[in-house]
């Protein structure tokens, strides 16, 4: 019998939220064999959408200890040296804490304490020695001269051990109805893989920009006042088409979002599609959102409602499938918090596409389990 993917692919998850990047790779036949979230609401979210999903629980579990404490940590080695010994293609995935590197967060920097848990997760890499990583965050690690130096710093360590690869890529590019751009940095490991030119999805994805077609500009608030799709837009890449899609209104978590004590007359006077405010941002049906966060004076409100968006219509603007939902219990501040945070899925699917095509053509150790995929998997 052949080996399917996700019997070759082995992923250690770290920061993972609630699991929204590790569904993507998961929805490409790798297999997340270990998972570590600190916070435990959002742990008890990844679990519960996984029993929601019929998703089996990692093989070496769900870990909530600080990340900082796996670093030698010998049942981690172990777990990795099993997979090793199993044959497998093993991947390390996470994207760390982004607040001090966000010109709209702390913007503290290496020396934050959110910071510092990125060269964690470096350090995490170079001992685990996993045959590819994937390292995620916000674009002013990459763009603010500030952060770049220690960006810099992180890939001089990573080098010695990898191929690296980088690029600033927006979700849109994945048909992901918003408009969310991140740093990439991704690392395939020079024992084992030839040095080629990573390919960030033209092959599998050919049309990526959501930014050259005309779409609409703000018009008055009309509530629930039906107003019809422009014929020339595409349609998977519209609030409106997520929200039907999920079916948002019968979702479990529809009826979670915000209520205002004050400012409900503010809410009726901004113009469905004017979300270029710091604050106050209501979104368009036939648009895209902009980037999905919700915390500190970011208000997102629904496009033909007075209210703020629903826990439901937020993971639907985060490309989540609909089956996705959160425990009824879990407060709302870690729910638009874990929304937030997570890696759109449609992008992390993208990403997992990508890397698991380039395994595939360049992976130099025991390649001859994966030359009868080939072909399938480029196509």
């Amino acid at each position: 019998m052949t080996k399917k993917f996700n019997e070759s692919f082995s992923v250690f998850s770290f920061f993972s939220g609630g699991g929204f990047l590790d569904l993507g790779f998961e929805s490409e036949e790798f297999d997340v064999v270990f998972a570590n979230e600190i916070h435990t609401p959002f742990l008890e979210a990844y679990s519960h959408s996984r029993d929601i999903l019929g998703i089996r629980e990692p093989k070496y579990g769900l870990s909530n200890v600080d990340i900082t404490s796996l670093r030698g940590d010998r049942g981690l080695a172990e777990a990795v040296k099993m997979e090793e010994n199993l044959k497998k293609v093993i991947g390390f995935i996470g994207g760390p804490p982004c607040p001090d590197f966000s010109v709209g967060g702390k913007n503290r920097g290496r020396s934050g304490e959110n910071g510092r848990l990125s060269e964690t997760y470096v350090d995490l890499i170079i001992n685990g020695k996993p045959h590819f990583f994937l390292f995620e965050n916000v674009k002013g690690l990459y763009r603010t001269k500030k952060h770049r130096e220690f960006f810099e710093h992180l890939k001089d360590k990573l080098c010695q051990f990898y191929y690296l690869s980088e690029r600033v890529v927006n979700a849109l590019e994945y048909g992901v109805p918003q408009d969310r751009e991140r740093i990439i940095l991704v690392g395939f490991r020079r024992d084992c893989f030839e040095e080629t030119k990573f390919g960030w999805g033209e092959r599998l994805y050919p049309d990526r920009s959501g930014f050259q077609y005309d779409w609409p500009d703000v018009t008055p608030f009309y509530p629930r006042k039906l107003v019809p799709r422009p014929d020339h837009l595409p349609l998977g890449l519209t609030v409106q088409y997520w929200f039907d899609r999920n079916d948002v209104k019968n979702h479990p978590n529809s009826k979670h979002h915000f209520k205002p004590r004050a400012g409900l007359p503010r809410f009726k006077t901004i113009c469905e599609g004017d979300d270029k405010k710091k604050s106050y941002k209501r979104l368009h049906r036939w648009r895209y959102s902009p980037t999905a966060a919700y915390g500190n004076n970011e208000v997102h409100l629904h496009p033909y409602k007075a209210r703020r968006l629903s826990a439901a219509e937020a993971l639907a603007i985060q490309s989540l499938p609909k089956e996705y939902e959160f425990p009824a219990d879990m407060g709302l501040s870690n729910m638009f918090k874990c929304i937030g945070n997570g890696v759109p899925y449609l992008a992390a699917k993208g990403l997992a596409a990508s890397i698991k095509l380039h395994i595939i053509e360049n992976y130099q150790t025991n390649l001859q389990q994966f030359n009868e995929f080939s072909t399938s998997s480029a196509a």
